[in-house]
């Protein structure tokens, strides 16, 4: 008598059934733009403990990446820092354009005015972003070209502004070039009395700064109005 043969159904069921492999799925970037969030990771050093406190690892630190994933982008510090620069100016220049989408249009000397306002505003409320861009100590200006583009642009809106005030008869002095210097030297230095301490020293407390900074730029405009 033969030995009863098991049925296909038995012998596969006697089998031991081998799992399918499981490939695993690649897991998505944490990060969409890497770049974009270590600048952000830069900035907010910036605003912690001032220019000298970025680094790019610490930069990769804050963005949750290795310390090796920003150099595809950043290869050094210097050029992590000319993005912080470029991103400080493009913040900068929205305050400028800002404050002129509310100036009269028909009123060069107030939109003068409205632009010199907004550059104290910002670089008080921004005093490290400030500090980058208008200092050569944190990166290559010549090498900055989005930087260098937005400074000349600046440069020459106050430039026709000022022309502008002058052929409405709103200045004093035909030297538009010497009072658009002047006009600079005034907020620039103001700025950077703001940056380096001074105004205790000189009575104006924390509070007081940004209506200190209005009222001198009220003298200014003043002084330079015409009759």
């Amino acid at each position: 008598m033969r030995p009863a043969t098991k049925s296909p159904t038995a012998r596969s069921a006697a089998k031991p059934r081998r799992r399918a492999a499981r490939v695993a799925a690649p897991k998505p970037y944490h990060h969409g733009d890497l770049r974009r969030v270590l600048i952000d990771a830069a900035l907010q050093l910036v605003g912690e403990g001032g220019p000298d406190a970025v680094s790019v690892r610490e930069a990769a630190r804050r963005a949750g990446v290795s310390p090796g994933a920003p150099f595809r982008h950043f290869p050094n510090r210097d050029a992590l820092m000319q993005a912080v620069a470029e991103e400080a100016q493009r913040r900068f220049r929205q305050e400028i354009e800002a404050a002129l989408a509310e100036a009269p249009a028909g009123d060069p000397l107030a939109r003068f005015r409205s632009l010199g306002l907004a550059y104290l505003r910002w670089a008080m409320r921004n005093p490290t972003h400030f500090e980058i861009i208008s200092s050569r100590r944190f990166f290559d200006h010549d090498k900055a070209a989005e930087v260098s583009r937005d400074n000349a642009e600046l440069i020459e809106l106050t430039e026709r502004t000022l022309a502008d005030a002058f052929a409405a008869g709103q200045l004093r002095s035909a030297d538009v070039k010497q009072v658009q210097i002047a006009g600079r030297a005034l907020v620039y230095g103001f700025a950077r009395m703001n940056i380096d301490g001074h105004f205790p020293r000189w009575g104006v407390g924390a509070a007081e700064a940004e209506r200190t900074a209005e009222a001198i730029l009220d003298l200014f405009i003043e002084g330079i109005a015409g009759p």
